[in-house]
């Protein structure tokens, strides 16, 4: 069976964003390796996914790049992160710095609040109902 392995996602820097997702939101730092240049393939997932969908934090190379930090999907909530614990999960989140742009509301598929990451990607953390 055929899965998506890798979202790439870029950052302005690599030791800010791994600092980010590792510690404010709890992902497993998986593999940093240098690759010459200053260059470096720094994949993160979620505390817990084993092989699942991880995170490909790339350097913005150009002015074009650049410019995408922050607003890759033009705005929209664009990354979904599922939690069994949300209450614990938004409480340490917000312990660690992390702006929430609402309150969780209570959904038919379950209890959700919109986040900024660091650079202004919109986040979902959900439970599902």
């Amino acid at each position: 069976m055929s899965h998506i392995a890798l979202i790439t996602l870029v950052v302005r820097d690599y030791d800010e964003a791994i600092s980010f997702y590792t510690r404010a939101l709890g992902f497993d730092l998986v593999e940093d390796a240098d690759r010459g240049g200053g260059s470096r393939w720094v994949v993160v997932r979620p505390r817990g996914a084993g092989a699942g969908t991880g995170l490909l934090l790339a350097r913005a190379a150009g002015e074009a790049q650049e410019r995408s930090v922050g607003a890759q999907t033009g705005g929209r909530v664009g990354f979904f992160l599922h939690t069994e614990d949300f209450t614990g999960d938004r409480e340490r989140m917000l312990a660690a710095g992390v702006r929430f742009l609402e309150e969780p509301r209570h959904e038919p598929y379950g209890t959700v609040a919109v986040f900024e990451d660091l650079y202004g990607n919109r986040w979902d953390l959900l439970q599902p109902a």
